[in-house]
């Protein structure tokens, strides 16, 4: 079994919004995304989407972008990013869910008796680019609380090799430790998983092994909008 992941598909949602005004390669890439999904991908692979999955506002009309998602290779496995407007309400989004596709909120997905992923969408950090205190801290203390849930659910069920998937990148751009990088560090983490960053921000990105966790940038205009290896397990 390989694990691949990419994210930030930014699938339609039934929205007019056209992803090649942030450049030509953005045009058509649902079905760049498609073909090379379909060429990387087998069906006991599995594909982790961190989050920015659909411009959809409700989960009505997100559901022709998760039938896509249904339609392709392997096992899916979701989080929300901060553009997931249609993701309210955990129940009612896997009622949504094709049979292939999972998605993790406060708790893991299960892929070995030994591997598991889990995640939250997390958010900006102490020390990055706009953060405001006010607005930004009661956020990012509870996406602290939803990692160490999932992180938790995961070592209790006896996971020994863990996963994390995160919407936003868990470094400033000074690339200075957070409350995400601790909890990584805190639990068997091997892999981090994370998309949110694109165009020029996509060059300052925490990439490789630190501090025993393994960090992957996998928005989709980052890697060439082809599911990225991960682990093969």
């Amino acid at each position: 079994m390989k694990v691949f992941a990419i994210g930030d598909l930014h699938l339609p949602g039934g929205q007019d919004k056209p992803m090649d005004v942030f450049g030509a390669a953005w045009r058509d890439h649902p079905e760049k995304i498609r073909a090379a999904w379909k060429e990387t991908v087998g069906p006991e692979d599995v594909v982790l989407v961190p989050g920015d999955i659909s411009w959809a506002m409700t989960l009505e009309e997100a559901r022709e972008d998760l039938a896509y998602l249904g339609s392709l290779p392997g096992r899916i496995i979701l989080i929300r990013g901060n553009h997931d407007y249609w993701w309210n309400g955990i129940g009612k989004v896997r009622r949504a869910l094709p049979p292939n596709v999972q998605a993790v909120q406060n708790d893991h997905v299960r892929l070995t008796p030994e591997w598991a992923v889990c995640g939250s969408r997390g958010w900006v950090v102490p020390g990055a680019s706009g953060w405001d205190e006010a607005v930004d801290g009661p956020i990012y203390a509870r996406e602290q609380i939803r990692l160490r849930m999932s992180l938790e659910s995961a070592v209790k069920a006896g996971a020994r090799r863990l996963i994390v998937m995160l919407h936003f990148p868990p470094v400033n751009e000074r690339h200075e430790p957070s409350a995400f990088t601790r909890l990584l560090e805190e639990f068997p983490v091997e892999h981090c998983v994370y998309g949110h960053l694109h165009g020029s921000a996509q060059r300052g990105a925490l990439l490789g092994t630190h501090r025993g966790v393994k960090y992957h940038l996998a928005a989709c205009d980052a890697i060439g909008f082809r599911p990225l290896f991960i682990e093969e397990i």
